[in-house]
């Protein structure tokens, strides 16, 4: 091979340099071309082997899109802040596709007192229910939202506690319970027909939904000065809020008996009381006139009404909070100032002038364990039934908290079973045949079949097995 040759081999452009810029960048076709002695190893020569040698065969380059890692590949809008939240939460007490319950009688303020409406459905009037709805009382895993309208039935327990209720609001005492079951027994159910009973019958009803929301840092919270208790405004603006939209009809009847010169707004005597919550525009001066607020519910000899304080979830407040002081310790519960109030009431030390009660239910799903509580409890129900032995701290135990054992030293225990009496399980499934989510005949076999697969007549065990499938 001549000098001339080899040097029109070494100037001869490459075929790599002739691949479209494109189809390099979009990749996916395949390309085929001849090599020439530019692919070549050093030192050998084009020509070596002629045509059929290695270096002259056709060659093909396939090209690949290459995905980026880590990039995640987004199918549609995502979800707007909070629209999970809000989905999460969202409560829904009709269904117009339900059938109406023939002969479904409204309750009436007294009927959750009689011992003849045990076992019977009774449904809720609308005031009182847009009154649950703005204190949150309906949760969202109740079956409410396939029947025709809210309803509930009459319990024995439900009737031993209203009974309470009025004897307290007749001699203007105050009753102390605590509600313990086991998980799904209706402990929220039986708060909300507390709470029922208080609305029809004229009480001043505050209700705290959900206690988690206040221990475990969820909220802001600022420290009082001079002072070791710590406020939570956020929280407190709109406790005031539920508490106005839930209470309008009573509180619209009442004046102040006090002057109250040091709260964002001036509130003179005999202002309306409405006047005095609607002073609270931005959250710092909320607790201030929560304060206010709670003091004129208990002004003596002023005619006000009894107060019902409940609380969902007393677990969470029964323990060190998530909460930390600038020196990064702990913050118990109790320095809370919302715990603070009620525990105060729940143990005796506070008390309503007017007459009242306070409630609060404890919670099995997602509840933090509290020693103390669970042994105040079991010291409560064998005081009660007159045990002779009484259960006491484990000795080799460091998870009592004396503070938590001074509240619980004096309530007294409510515990929910399923329905004992199989009246109350035959109302319950006439209820939900006549709404048309029951296929079948009531009769004798199925209330004992229902009553026995829900482990004695747990309420929502008849729910998972009768209901399960209706939900959305």
């Amino acid at each position: 091979m001549s000098a001339s040759n080899c040097l029109r081999c070494l100037v001869r452009p490459s075929a790599v340099a002739l691949v479209p810029r494109q189809m390099l960048q979009a990749g996916g076709g395949t390309l085929t071309f001849t090599a020439n002695a530019s692919f070549k190893a050093a030192g050998a020569s084009a020509s070596q082997g002629g045509r059929n040698s290695p270096a002259n065969r056709p060659m093909k380059l396939r090209f690949r899109k290459v995905k980026k890692k880590g990039v995640a590949s987004h199918q549609g809008k995502p979800p707007a802040p909070g629209e999970r939240k809000a989905y999460r939460k969202k409560i829904v007490l009709s269904n117009n596709n339900a059938l109406p319950v023939p002969g479904l009688e409204n309750l009436r303020p007294a009927d959750l007192s009689k011992q003849d409406n045990v076992g019977t459905i009774k449904a809720l009037p609308e005031d009182v229910v847009d009154a649950l709805r703005a204190m949150e009382a309906f949760k969202p895993t109740q079956c409410w939202g396939i029947f025709r309208q809210p309803a509930m039935l009459v319990r024995q327990e439900t009737v031993d506690l209203v009974n309470k209720m009025k004897a307290a609001e007749k001699g203007r005492k105050m009753i102390r319970v605590v509600i313990e079951g086991n998980r799904i027994t209706g402990k929220s159910m039986m708060l909300l027909q507390a709470m029922t009973h208080a609305f029809m019958n004229d009480w001043v009803v505050l209700h705290i939904p959900e206690a988690q929301e206040l221990t475990t840092a969820v909220t802001e919270y600022a420290p009082i000065e001079s002072s070791p208790l710590w406020t939570q405004p956020t929280y407190t603006l709109k406790l005031l809020q539920a508490f106005k939209r839930a209470n309008e009809k009573v509180l619209s009847r009442m004046n102040t008996v006090y002057s109250h010169a040091d709260l964002p707004q001036i509130i003179p005597i005999n202002s309306p009381l409405l006047q005095l919550i609607n002073s609270a525009k931005e959250a710092d001066g909320a607790w201030a006139v929560f304060q206010a607020l709670w003091r004129e519910l208990n002004a003596e000899n002023a005619g006000r009404p009894p107060i019902l304080f409940s609380l969902d979830g007393l677990a969470h407040i029964m323990k060190v909070s998530d909460y930390r002081d600038p020196a990064f310790k702990l913050i118990h519960s109790h320095d809370l100032t919302l715990v603070k109030l009620f525990t105060d009431i729940l143990s005796g030390n506070q008390v309503m002038p007017n007459g009242g009660a306070v409630l609060a239910a404890t919670t099995r799903g997602n509840s933090p364990r509290s020693a103390s509580m669970e042994l105040a409890i079991a010291q409560r129900e064998a005081e009660k039934a007159k045990a002779e032995v009484v259960p006491q701290r484990d000795p080799y135990s460091k998870k009592y908290d004396d503070r938590v054992e001074s509240v619980m030293k004096s309530v007294d225990i409510l515990r929910l079973k399923g329905v004992e009496a199989k009246a109350e399980a035959r109302g319950l499934l006439e209820y939900w045949a006549a709404s048309g989510v029951l296929k079948k005949r009531v009769d004798e076999q199925i209330v004992s079949e229902k009553w026995t697969l829900s482990g004695n007549g747990v309420v929502g065990e008849m729910e998972r097995a009768t209901l399960l499938t209706m939900k959305a």
